[in-house]
Formats: C-alpha cells, structure tokens, sequence
C-alpha cells in the first residue's frame, strides 16, 4: 500500500490541498497526450492503488471509477496533436499537466508532479521521480490519465481502423509502423514522430 508520506509532510508545511500530476501518451506516434490532477483524501486506502503500468487494463478501470468516486477533486486534460508538433511533446506534456490542474473543481496549492521536471506552473510544484510508485496522489493521476489515453484510442480506432490502434495504444508497433507504410499518416499522427516515413518515401 503507497503512503502519504510526502502528501502528509506537505499539509505539515500548510499546503491544504496537495495534488498529484501524471502524463499518459508521451510516446506513441499518434493522438492527444493526457494529464491528470488529483487530490485524494489523505488516509484513503484504495486496494490495488499503484502505479498504472503495473495494473491490467480491467484493475486501472475499477480503480478509476473508484478514484472518481472518492477524490476531493481531479480533473483530466490534454494536448492535442496540433500543440505536439507545434511546440514539441516535453512543452506540450506540460502544458497538458497545466491545464488539468486548473481544471480542479477544488483548487490545489501544491503540485506533485510525476518525473523530473516541474516548472512554470502556477502553484508550487515539486518533480518526484517514479511518483506514480511513491505517492498515492501521483498514482491516481497516473490511472485517471491512463484510463482516459486508451479510452480515447479506442475512438480513434473507430474513425482510424486501418492502424490498429486500440490494439497497440499509437505506440510504435511493428504493425503500427507497417500500416503507416501502407496507408500514409492520418490527421491524428504526430509529424515530429514519423519523421521515418520520409526517409521511406512515404510522407
């Protein structure tokens, strides 16, 4: 079971609301990346809480509906393929987490945020790196972002069948990798990360 170590020594300091802050889709090839803020009552235990690429797709499911039922507040925000490109996906990752955090119902005064990198955010923040294995917080995010990433690539399956996206999440398969080949990218591809199609010919 995570702890609330570092959530706790926060509300030590006066920090009333402490939310953590994880990113789901950084590496695929294609869609949105997503974010997640999330402030859980301290103390709550939730069975199975971890890190989301630890838990099967059927555990992240129950404990998202589980996290939604019992945070104090979380919100879930992205970035779209447009802002990828433009800006890079680091900047976009982070604008992705911004924006969930403002998007609390209940505002955070601190911000757990899952990696190494915290800045230019509006409240305090702090990177803990492998968050999403220390702090229950961050954990949540994590699912909550995970979910919400591989909901989403369902959808794009639906408009984009030919990739097999809700099969390899838009990561780099090789049979993602071959129906880019054959079929050439789709408006919901990242340019900055198929930059192979044209040393193939293919863009």
């Amino acid at each position: 079971m995570l702890e609330y170590a570092l959530e706790t020594e926060l509300n030590r300091q006066g920090f009333a609301a402490v939310c953590g802050v994880d990113e789901a889709g950084r590496g695929p090839l294609c869609g949105p990346v997503f974010a997640a803020a999330c402030i859980l009552p301290i103390g709550l235990e939730l069975e199975g809480l971890n890190d989301s690429k630890k838990l099967t797709p059927k555990k992240r499911e129950k404990l998202f509906d589980e996290i939604c039922a019992h945070a104090i507040a979380y919100s879930i925000a992205q970035a779209s393929v447009e802002e990828i490109d433009e800006m890079n996906i680091l900047e976009a990752d982070l604008l992705a987490m911004r924006r969930a955090i403002d998007g609390l119902q209940i505002p955070a005064d601190y911000a757990l945020i899952d990696g190494n990198i915290a800045r230019d955010f509006q409240i305090p923040a702090k990177a803990v790196i492998g968050g999403d294995a220390i702090s229950p917080s961050i954990a949540a995010a994590s699912i909550l972002a995970k979910v919400a990433r591989d909901r989403d690539c369902i959808e794009l399956d639906r408009q984009y069948p030919q990739y097999g996206i809700a099969k390899h999440k838009g990561y780099g398969t090789k049979e993602h990798m071959n129906a880019l080949r054959a079929y050439g990218p789709s408006p919901i591809h990242r340019k900055l990360f198929i930059r192979f199609l044209e040393k193939d010919g293919h863009a």
